[in-house]
């Protein structure tokens, strides 16, 4: 986990249909970097384009071995089985996630530490549906018909002041305790995951970040990027800007683009 990740990977796949479903294909890809200021990135990141599950993982900063748990939360991910249907596939890598909450309590009582934990951002993608699994300040965009719509929102101290009208979102931005997370994986003995389900579309572009990037590049920013790249080097050119604002904090970023079902050649005689 301590090295920078410069090159964009990019992968493709095909969700096979069950009876009377039609398929899926998306192409994906996925960037990670230390930032400007750290030497360990504590970020992680899975693509799983072979089941349709990809998750960004951040370490929590200020806490020891932030990047053990991000690595073991997505290593939980890894051994997540090919889905027979939507229920079945959320409640897999809800498992996963609970169980790596377990083994994070445990390895931080072990060593006499009291917290050992990572935010969480998931995606799953099954037939025309789309699922977020989330705890923390990790995020899943959309990105359709030229508009970027935020799919989470954040388990963080500021975001509760915000939902209660106590400070306004610019305020927000700039506050003391922009920081300070209320939920993540590790860090207490029952873990809160917020799930949320949407359509998913040929056309869409969901990306998922760790918030080293959502706090450097604005969300008029990010679209315009997915608007400009589209699939073609969006990851890499999000991070970049990150990078550009002088990221002080790891940085992540997947993208997935949900293509049109591949048309069935005829048959020959």
């Amino acid at each position: 986990m301590g090295l920078a990740h410069k090159q964009e990977y990019v992968s493709a796949a095909a969700q096979p249909a069950l009876a009377g479903a039609s398929s899926v294909r998306w192409t994906s890809s996925a960037r990670t970097d230390p930032g400007a200021e750290r030497e360990i990135n504590e970020d992680a990141y899975i693509e799983r384009p072979d089941i349709g599950l990809w998750a960004v993982a951040d370490g929590m900063g200020g806490h020891a071995r932030g990047e053990v748990a991000s690595a073991m939360l997505v290593e939980g991910l890894r051994q997540v089985a090919a889905p027979t249907s939507l229920s079945s596939f959320v409640d897999e890598v809800e498992d996963q996630l609970l169980a790596a909450n377990h083994q994070l309590r445990a390895y931080a009582a072990e060593r006499g530490l009291k917290t050992i934990g990572a935010t969480v951002a998931a995606l799953l993608i099954f037939q025309r549906h789309a699922v977020c699994l989330w705890a923390g300040d990790s995020r899943v965009y959309r990105y359709r018909n030229e508009c970027l719509e935020r799919l989470t929102h954040d388990h963080a101290l500021v975001e509760d002041l915000v939902r209660m009208g106590i400070v306004n979102r610019s305020e927000a931005e700039n506050h003391p305790h922009a920081n300070l997370i209320t939920r993540a994986v590790g860090a207490a003995d029952r873990l809160c995951l917020d799930i949320d389900v949407c359509d998913a579309q040929a056309g869409d572009i969901f990306m998922l970040c760790s918030d080293g990037l959502s706090r450097e590049v604005p969300e008029k920013t990010i679209a315009g990027t997915l608007r400009k790249h589209g699939m073609r080097g969006a990851s890499g050119a999000l991070v970049d800007l990150a990078l550009s604002h002088r990221a002080r904090d790891n940085v992540t970023a997947i993208t997935v683009r949900l293509l049109e079902p591949a048309t069935p050649s005829p048959p020959t005689n």
